[in-house]
């Protein structure tokens, strides 16, 4: 199941790469609701990552994403996961446009104990 929302660009994070080969990326969108805009945090995995490259902080973009859910030791966790994006053009330059079709992950998603820090701040 897709979503799709629409916002400017806030944060792009570095590129992270684990032990196993597995890269991710994060951003963050600001999207407008209402009185108080709301900050998401999505990541892009694997060849996705490589979508952000060409995206700036205050960009304004439409990301498309799919919800992932996992337990660990008891505890439930949420990713918003991108597969495309699209960035409004500016100054009359051609926007960016990320149209690749998403690829479904099978087996482990690289996720690694030791990756994994108890300390949520929430």
């Amino acid at each position: 199941m897709s979503y799709e929302l629409t916002g400017t660009i806030k944060v792009i994070g570095e590129l992270q790469t684990f032990g196993s080969g597995f890269t991710k990326k994060e951003i963050v969108v600001t999207v407008p609701d209402g009185n108080y805009p709301q900050d998401i945090s999505l990541e892009f995995l694997k060849e996705k990552a490589e979508l952000l490259g060409a995206l700036q902080v205050g960009q304004s973009v439409t990301v498309t994403f799919d919800v992932r859910g996992r337990e660990y030791n008891g505890r439930y966790f949420n990713n918003l996961v991108g597969w495309k994006i699209d960035a409004e053009a500016t100054d009359n330059a051609p926007a960016p446009s990320a149209n690749a079709a998403p690829t479904r992950e099978t087996g482990d998603p690289g996720w690694q104990q030791e990756d994994i820090n108890d300390d949520i701040p929430f």
